[in-house]
């Protein structure tokens, strides 16, 4: 019963950050969802300010201290292991609801496309939604929300040591997945200054956290990452490669 309980536990997580992922899309393009990111009555500037930065504060926090293996290894001690990426996950989720549940409008418009302009920007807004839910695939999305490890446990089969591999996108650049969150938040037919805050506050922490993970890349797979990376730009295709 431990192990089919596991498993439901990991499914329900898994469903809650797909209905929180689909959310956050509407939320930052501005469509179908309840609230998106300019939606309410903007309050003073400062405030508002200091209210959203703490709520990507607060999910900057928690998304890259529980990925530490530091972390991990406090953390499993009172989480069990089959579960613990499923745990992570649905806190992950419950943080991003937080940002979202939260925001403060800022509606000020910063920028403004309108006709083929504005159609060309959402349509490039989706792309990087894309970039970012296929980079998952292409490193084993199921592992990467908790789900192989539990249907793991569930099955008794032991899930083997990862291997490094750069499929598709992987060979342009080291971190698609990051590259479709950027195109997502900034490619915005309306830019009010709440988006801008939202976009740049995220940004900037993807590039920190791209230095983090990029640490527990190198004490995992070693050479072998530190070659890919002399090889291959962090974040940008075009970008000169500085570590090369």
């Amino acid at each position: 019963m431990g192990r089919t309980l596991a498993f439901l536990y990991g499914v329900v997580c898994y469903a809650i950050f797909f209905v929180v992922f689909l959310y956050a899309i509407g939320f930052v393009d501005g469509l179908v969802v309840p609230k998106n990111i300019d939606t309410g009555k903007a309050g003073p500037l400062v405030p508002t300010l200091l209210i959203d930065a703490a709520l990507l504060g607060v999910f900057a926090i928690q998304h890259s201290v529980m990925a530490r293996p530091a972390f991990k290894a406090v953390w499993t001690k009172f989480v069990p292991k089959p579960v613990e990426r499923s745990t992570y996950v649905l806190f992950a989720s419950a943080a991003l609801a937080l940002v979202m549940w939260q925001w403060r409008p800022l509606p000020q418009t910063v920028w403004s496309l309108s006709g083929g302009l504005a159609t060309a920007a959402l349509a490039l807004s989706f792309a990087g939604w894309l970039i970012v839910l296929t980079s998952t695939f292409l490193i084993n999305h199921f592992d990467l929300f908790g789900l192989r490890q539990v249907h793991a446990y569930a099955t008794g089969k032991e899930i083997p040591p990862s291997e490094f591999t750069t499929p598709l996108f992987y060979r342009i650049v080291r971190h698609p997945l990051y590259l479709g969150f950027i195109i997502a938040l900034w490619a915005a037919p309306v830019m009010s200054v709440g988006h801008l805050v939202f976009a740049a506050g995220s940004t900037a922490y993807i590039l920190i956290a791209i230095q983090l993970e990029e640490h527990d890349l190198v004490n995992v797979f070693g050479e072998t990452y530190v070659a890919y990376r002399k090889r291959v730009s962090m974040i940008l295709p075009w970008a000169p490669n500085p570590k090369a």
